[in-house]
Parts: structure tokens; C-alpha cells; sequence
């Protein structure tokens, strides 16, 4: 079977970009790829949102993906929501690269992101550790910034 693909375009003046997931075979990890530019420097939360609905700009994406009722934490955390992905680091040239490997998200089945919408918020995210009474739940990671519906890509 060939790799799953799917893409994200981004387009919220100032910050844009295109990030790309690619998935070697359903029980592989995800390879999340891709640059954004326009971002202040420093880290930004970064999330998979539960709806692929954005007609009311990012707002109407909802909450963070969480299909099994975890509280928000770090990618690398047992205890976290589908969606969290942590932070993207803009350097002083405004632009994040971005090279994330994750075996929680996917692109089929349960944990499939495809048709809901990508997050760069304008805050880093706490990880669910800052104390703050929104890190369980946001990462306490600020304003939406840009967002994009997640799609199959052309092979």
C-alpha cells in the first residue's frame, strides 16, 4: 500500500505556509513537514483542532482533537489530547520549520485528522504544566493565529 498523504495550507495574513503529513502504512507514524512564515520569533502552539469548519476564521474550529477524554499535554506525554502537537519555534527571520514525528495522531481510522483543521496559535504552549487554569485544557497557548483545514494530497 503506498504512503497516506495529506496537506495544510495556511493563509492568515501575515503568517502562511504549508505543512504536509505523510504516513508510511496505519500503524506508522506520522511525519508532519512544512515551513510557516509571518511569525513573531519564539514558540507557538501548535494544534489539531476537532472541526474542519473554519467559517467563522479559526474560532469555529473548536476545541483541541480529543477523542479519548485526556487533559492537555506534550506530544510526548501519555496523558494528552490526539491533537496536541507542542510548540514550533519561529526564528528572528519570522519563520518556524517544521519536523514533527507523531504515533498518536494518523491519518486513518480512530485517531485520522484528515477533514479537521491545524492551529498555529500566537503563545507558546505550556505543555499542560504552566498552573495556568487553561494548561489542562489549551496549553494556555494564546490566540489563534492561522489556521487551515487538513485534506488528502495528491498522491
Amino acid at each position: 500500500m503506498p504512503a497516506i498523504k495529506a496537506v495544510c495550507v495556511l493563509n492568515n495574513e501575515p503568517v502562511k505556509g504549508t505543512i504536509f503529513f505523510t504516513q508510511e502504512h496505519a500503524d506508522s507514524p506520522v511525519k508532519v513537514t512544512g515551513e510557516i512564515q509571518g511569525l513573531e520569533e519564539g514558540n507557538h502552539g501548535f494544534h489539531i483542532h476537532e472541526f474542519g469548519d473554519n467559517t467563522n476564521g479559526c474560532t469555529s474550529a473548536g476545541p483541541h482533537f480529543n477523542p479519548l477524554g485526556k487533559d492537555h499535554g506534550a506530544p510526548s506525554d501519555a496523558d494528552r489530547h490526539v491533537g496536541d502537537l507542542g510548540n514550533i519555534v519561529a526564528t528572528a527571520n519570522k519563520v518556524a520549520k517544521v519536523e514533527i514525528e507523531d504515533s498518536i495522531i494518523s491519518l486513518t481510522g480512530a485517531n485520522n485528522i484528515v477533514g479537521r483543521t491545524l492551529v498555529v496559535h500566537a503563545d507558546p504552549d505550556d505543555l499542560g504544566k504552566g498552573g495556568h487554569e487553561l494548561s489542562k485544557t489549551t496549553g494556555n497557548a494564546g490566540a489563534r493565529i492561522a489556521c487551515g483545514v487538513i485534506g488528502i494530497a495528491k498522491a
